[in-house]
């Protein structure tokens, strides 16, 4: 029985859209989202950015929770911080794809023969599903002795504290700016009770003005202290990730030694 060849149909509102020639005899497909009824414009732009995300899409085929994993995969491509037999610390952890990764570079299941086996401990405010290899709890990290929790679940001090959070949105960009700052200072103040001598703090900011602050504080800790954008960020996001390696701690505290 014959049957005729037909275009790309439109399924459950999503659209292929002819995007171009690419130059090697085919066209690139890209996915347009239909406004449906009760759908937001600002949902169904997101949308249509998550289904033509590359980052979304290999994220998917090589089983990490969130395109967030190559953010930090390409932080340690440059400086080399997770390495077998390391304890890493995940701030605000959720999903789990920055555990996924420190699993992975650390050795924590164990499957690298004749490398050190590392741990991964990831504290965030709400549950997560199982990361294996890593074992997370439940915790504000702000309060009152959770740096002291982080030890003893970590067993020591940590070589890498590592923090991908961000404060939900308020829509004003200056107040988001604010937040982020205010959480990266609260997680550096824990990574210099629970660092070991020489470990590394990662994490998020958004750019603004305020950061500087930050900063200054790092390198009153650190040796060395710097901006970097990973190629995983979107374009038109502000985020950037603060690096700091070679923790030597606060001069009031090595003073006080």
């Amino acid at each position: 029985m014959a049957c005729s060849k037909t275009g790309p149909t439109e399924r459950n509102g999503i659209m292929p859209k002819k995007a171009g020639n690419s130059g090697r005899g085919q066209r690139d497909l890209r996915v347009r989202v239909k406004t449906a009824r009760g759908r937001k414009l600002s949902s169904t732009l997101w949308l249509e950015r998550q289904l033509n995300d590359p980052y979304v899409q290999k994220a998917k085929r090589e089983g990490y929770r969130g395109r967030a994993a190559f953010k930090i995969l390409e932080i340690d491509e440059r400086f080399r911080f997770l390495v077998p037999g390391a304890r890493v610390v995940d701030l605000g952890c959720a999903p789990g794809g920055w555990c996924q990764v420190a699993v992975r570079r650390v050795n924590a299941l164990g499957e690298k023969s004749g490398k050190a086996q590392g741990r991964v401990l990831g504290v965030d405010l709400k549950e997560i599903d199982p990361v294996p290899g890593a074992e997370t709890h439940v915790l504000d990290f702000m309060e009152d002795g959770a740096d002291a929790q982080v030890k003893a679940w970590l067993g020591g001090k940590a070589d890498v504290v590592m923090s991908d959070m961000a404060a939900a949105s308020s829509g004003h960009k200056q107040t988001d700016h604010l937040r982020i700052v205010a959480l990266c200072e609260a997680a550096a103040h824990l990574a210099f009770d629970v660092l070991e001598e020489g470990g590394t703090f990662v994490a998020k900011v958004l750019a603004g003005g305020a950061e500087r602050e930050l900063q200054t504080l790092l390198k009153r800790a650190f040796t060395k202290v710097i901006n970097v954008k990973p190629d995983a960020s979107r374009s038109d996001s502000s985020e950037k990730f603060v690096v700091a390696t070679g923790f030597r701690g606060l001069p009031e505290a090595r003073d006080g030694l």
